[in-house]
């Protein structure tokens, strides 16, 4: 889990991720958070960008994912 923590710094904070728009409230788990992060940068591209925006205005307007 170390290495997986020091990836995840490594990456510059956005305004919007995989795991805001994955269901933010449900997830409880910090491992299912962090695995969704190293996904995302794993498989960085300006498509999964475009795409992950979209869901999060998707996200927003149905007000889901949140308490």
């Amino acid at each position: 889990m170390c290495k997986t923590y020091l990836l995840c710094h490594k990456v510059l904070p956005g305004i919007t991720g995989l795991w805001q728009v994955s269901g933010r409230s449900d997830i409880d788990n910090f491992e299912d958070v962090l695995r969704l992060d190293i996904r995302y940068i794993e498989n960085w591209s300006l498509w999964l960008d475009l795409q992950i925006i979209l869901k999060t205005i998707q996200v927003i307007l149905k007000k889901s994912g949140a308490y």
